[in-house]
């Protein structure tokens, strides 16, 4: 296990100081706020919307319960029980830590934004498979960036990342196998 902590802290150290530069840290900023994913959340739900209508607006109800899922197991089932904290609080063991963002009181393991842009990630991956599969592979890449912008900013430590990466594929696609059982049940 301290082998393991070991190796965590040194990605960590890694990714938040060593490849740390002017451009990285405006871009990991930037992309990690919600505010900027609004226009593609508005577009994917008029897209559903008006492109399927019924089944579009069970595949965003889909969505919204995939992500209320996701962030109840890690934030409310898991971080409390393991109760590790961010790097950013924990400064005694990473000294070096450069916080580029308001740390936050809760606890790092798992990564919430990890486990949820995963979930969503996979859910809308699979689901874009079948309308265009160029454009599928971008959620899986937004859920990355966002997720490893977590550690530049010096929030979470990888294996945080790696663990909802995990947990929030495993949710979408349990969530995209329900879809399809809706979908073959009441859309033939």
């Amino acid at each position: 296990m301290e082998t393991l902590q070991n190796l965590d802290h040194i990605i960590f150290h890694w990714i938040n100081h060593d490849i740390s530069n002017v451009f990285f840290d405006y871009f990991f900023t930037f992309i990690r706020n919600k505010v900027v994913w609004l226009p593609l959340y508005l577009f994917l739900i008029a897209f559903f919307i008006f492109n399927f209508k019924t089944k579009g607006i069970i595949i965003i109800l889909i969505a919204f319960v995939t992500i209320g899922i996701a962030d109840f197991t890690s934030s409310s089932l898991i971080k409390p029980a393991v109760e590790r904290l961010r790097p950013c609080n924990d400064v005694a063991s990473n000294p070096k830590i450069i916080s580029r963002v308001t740390c936050g009181s809760g606890y790092s393991f798992p990564s919430s934004h990890a486990t949820n842009h995963f979930a969503i990630g996979i859910f809308f991956f699979l689901i874009f498979l079948k309308i265009s599969k160029k454009f599928a592979y971008f959620f899986p890449i937004w859920a990355l960036l966002i997720s490893f912008a977590q550690v530049y900013v010096g929030v979470h430590y990888p294996f945080d990342i790696l663990t909802g990466i995990l947990i929030g594929s495993l949710i979408g696609y349990l969530e995209y196998k329900f879809f399809k059982q809706i979908e073959s049940k009441y859309f033939k």
